[in-house]
């Protein structure tokens, strides 16, 4: 086990571990309730359901993981001034560490509800909490702990439990059933059949090839949609556009429900890092900033309902329909409809057999980690290509950039291509395809074709990430929409009034910007067509669609009531 002071002494150079000054101490006294605790008190253990926020006012206390089993270790310690707690405490999850108290003190304890009221009413101190949480949390995915799962990562299952908590940012350690040995040995030990796999474990609880729905319940992410749902807006889509319409919706007092298949933050939660985002001049990662609208959408009042799958759309007693995976309806007002865009897969024989064991569709840190050491190969000449490009070439071995074109200039921004051409760690091939994928259960090579040279070579790369475009997430519509040859939404002026809305209603106006072919409902994102692919615009559209919604809810209402 660690030594506790050496612990301390890193985690006080660490920007996760602020010390409250004392003025911070009695307004959190003032809200909350001083306890005495004992050496050996288990404040909190992996697992639990709630637990309380609380702040160390003399003693000692340590953040430990695996409490009372052989692989036990110290992860932090908290001394004077110091808080505990991670961004679950904000979210709701349950807790993954266990807090054990080293040396007898004095604590400050705050309930969640009472710790959210506080932190709202002082932004100084709200900050540096939830900047310290969501710094922790990063800390915890890096470190690789947290949850348990355990399974073979070349079985669909497992990759899609592991994509699932990769993608709503949840700590955890991947166990391999095929290299590690000690996995079998766990796996029998609890009574587990190889059949049963994958396998999740918080703390005393086992999860049995647990469903996405399951792994959310379990982590308390799920706000299930009811069929007696009636909002003033629905969003569909967790991305950038999404968020921001939930955001500033709800803000503005809608009653609003977003509405996701997966995680918040779409694909932009799988960018390492988004450099020209304004107010971020370090950058600031995909997940990162997902995290924080999420978090903001929740604090105004919306209802996020993750993981939750759109199927069908339509139009009853002057409400718009949503229906969900398994039946359940949602009635709105108005409906915004951020459902991004899906990754395009290369037309290269075996491609299958390697996704999620060489074959990836983003690089975040949990992806580095498995290619840490080894040369890997980029498929792409768009900003997610570059932007994986520089996070990986700091973090593997050698990045093959491979791109199809004559160069990068046409539709990579200059700062990626000025960063690509001064990292001697990245080899950018131009006019290059990947023809060939080698090896046996994991990827170990690739062989592309330089089609200026016509000469074929062989790469070692251990890993293939895919950047090249994606296809718009419209096929659920089922035709209840105008979209354009490719499938984007058509909105604005760009339908014409021949278009007449599948409701029934017709249209004697124009469509307002953002507006489908279906009054009342609005496209933003990605899946618009005409859209600009960029984090900011789709951010931007989605608070545009709300003051479009308060326009078009006005209208309804005069025509009501003439």
């Amino acid at each position: 086990m660690a030594d506790p002071e050496a612990v301390e002494a890193l985690f006080d150079r660490d920007a996760g571990f602020p010390r409250l000054s004392a003025d911070q101490l009695d307004l959190l006294a003032a809200a909350g309730e001083r306890r005495t605790v004992d050496a050996g008190q288990v404040l909190f253990q992996a697992g639990d359901a709630t637990y309380e926020f609380l702040a160390v006012v003399s003693g000692r206390v340590a953040i430990v993981e695996g409490l009372g089993t052989p692989t036990e270790r110290v992860i932090g310690v908290h001394s004077e001034g110091r808080f505990l707690g991670e961004l679950g405490l904000i979210t709701g999850e349950p807790v993954y560490l266990s807090a054990v108290v080293r040396e007898a003190g004095e604590v400050i304890a705050l309930g969640r509800d009472v710790l959210q009221r506080v932190l709202v009413v002082n932004q100084q101190l709200g900050d540096l909490i939830l900047s310290a949480y969501l710094a922790r949390r990063a800390l915890l995915i890096g470190l690789g702990t947290g949850l348990r799962l355990i399974g073979s990562p070349l079985s669909p299952q497992t990759r899609r439990a592991r994509e699932f908590l990769t993608r709503n940012r949840i700590p955890h350690r991947l166990l391999d059933l095929d290299n590690d040995p000690g996995a079998d040995g766990l796996l029998r030990g609890l009574g587990v059949g190889p059949r049963e796999t994958p396998i999740v474990l918080s703390g005393s609880q086992i999860l049995r090839n647990p469903s996405n729905v399951e792994l959310a319940d379990l982590l308390h992410l799920r706000t299930s949609a009811s069929g007696d749902d009636v909002c003033d807006t629905v969003v569909v889509g967790a991305g950038p556009a999404g968020l921001g319409a939930a955001v500033y919706a709800a803000s503005e007092g809608l009653a609003t429900m977003l509405i996701d298949s997966v995680a918040t933050g779409g694909q932009a939660s799988t960018s390492s890092r988004i450099e020209n985002y304004l107010g971020f001049p370090a950058g600031v990662s995909g997940s990162e900033l997902a995290e924080r609208a999420a978090i903001q959408a929740g604090r105004f009042g919306a209802r996020i309902a993750v993981p939750d799958r759109a199927v069908g759309l339509g139009y009853e007693d002057g409400y718009h329909v949503i229906v969900l995976d398994g039946g359940k309806q949602v009635r709105a007002r108005t409906v915004v409809l951020a459902t991004g865009a899906s990754y395009r897969r290369l037309g290269v024989a075996g491609l299958e057999h390697f996704e999620g064991g060489g074959v990836y569709y983003a690089a975040t840190q949990v992806e580095a980690q498995m290619c840490a050491g080894d040369a890997v190969a980029i498929v792409g000449a768009g900003n997610s290509a570059g932007q994986a490009a520089i996070y990986l070439g700091a973090r593997t071995r050698r990045v093959h950039l491979l791109v199809r074109g004559p160069d990068l200039a046409a539709s990579m921004s200059r700062y990626l291509v000025d960063q690509i051409e001064e990292e001697p760690n990245i080899e950018l091939r131009c006019r290059t395809e990947v023809v060939e994928l080698h090896g046996e259960r994991t990827l170990d090579g690739l062989t592309v074709v330089d089609k200026e040279l016509a000469q074929s070579e062989r790469l070692d790369a251990r890993a293939l990430f895919v950047f090249i475009g994606a296809d718009p997430c419209t096929e659920w519509l089922d035709d209840q929409l105008v979209v354009d040859d490719h499938g984007f939404i058509v909105t604005g002026q760009d339908l014409r009034l021949t278009h007449l809305d599948p409701a029934g209603e017709g249209r004697d106006r124009p469509s307002l910007p953002l507006e489908s072919s279906r009054p009342g409902i609005f496209a933003v994102g990605d899946v618009r067509a005409g859209s600009i692919k960029r984090v900011a615009s789709a951010v931007g559209e989605g608070a545009m669609a709300v003051r479009l919604i308060h326009q078009y809810l006005a209208q309804l209402e005069g025509a009501v009531a003439v």
